[in-house]
Formats: C-alpha cells, sequence, structure tokens
C-alpha cells in the first residue's frame, strides 16, 4: 500500500494518508507534505530536529505537526526527507526529523503549500489500518 495518494480537490490540493499504525501515519504526512513540494530524491539528512507537538485531539496533533513542519520549511529554508515519530498520544507527539537547507543548485520546489487546513480533516481506523484526509492551501 502507497503511502499516500493525492486526491482531486479544488484550487488546493488534497491527500489520503495511511499508515499501520498511527505513529506510521504521522511520519507519512510529513514525507507526503515534503513530497509534494519538492524532489525528496535529492534532499540529504544533514540536519536533525526534535520537535515536541501538542493538540486537543489527534486531529490537531496532526495539523499542528504538519504546520510546524511547514513553518520550519518557510522560516529556515528546510526541507526534510526523514520523519521518525518517537512517541505518540491523542494529545502528544515527540518526532525526529532529519533533511537539509534548501539549495537552489540542487533542490527545485514543485509546489509552494501555504497552509494545512481542517477542511475535511479526519483520522479514521478501519481494518487495522489507519487513514487521514488532509487538504493543503496553496
Amino acid at each position: 500500500m502507497p503511502k499516500y495518494t493525492i486526491i482531486d480537490h479544488t484550487a488546493d490540493i488534497g491527500i489520503d494518508v495511511f499508515g499501520d499504525t498511527l505513529q506510521d501515519l504521522f511520519s507519512n504526512a510529513g514525507f507526503a507534505l515534503f513530497d509534494i513540494i519538492t524532489d525528496l530524491s535529492t534532499v540529504e539528512c544533514k540536519v536533525k530536529h526534535s520537535l515536541n507537538i501538542i493538540g486537543v485531539d489527534k486531529e490537531q496533533l496532526l495539523v499542528n505537526w504538519l504546520s510546524e513542519l511547514l513553518f520550519l520549511h518557510d522560516v529556515k529554508n528546510l526541507l526534510f526527507k526523514n520523519f521518525c515519530v518517537n512517541q505518540l498520544s491523542d494529545y502528544q507527539l515527540n518526532a525526529d526529523v532529519s533533511g537539509e537547507v534548501f539549495d537552489e543548485k540542487r533542490h527545485i520546489i514543485k509546489t509552494e503549500v501555504k497552509a494545512v487546513t481542517y477542511h475535511n480533516l479526519s483520522i479514521i481506523q478501519k481494518d487495522q489500518q489507519w487513514k487521514t484526509r488532509i487538504i493543503f492551501d496553496l
């Protein structure tokens, strides 16, 4: 099964993300975000960040997680490739992410993602498989 699939959505981009565990789901959502932004085959893991994210529920936690990754991309010019969610509850996430600073000689930006939205956001578990739908504002 793929980590994610792109779904049709007017003016924005939507994805369905899959995972065997909730931790896999959050890791795969981070991967999908940066796979949409750039060609991850050109990104090396030179910089590591440890992140602690909180939320009132799983949905807000997911939006806060992806928004923090997008913030680090926007403010520090970072492209992330590896996403390791070490601890995850309904309210808190601890993860290590790695990647590198954007280098215009080696990296291209395929899609400019402005924000993570709550529009049609869902996280469900069905038949031992987790799935979420996320819409990104472009």
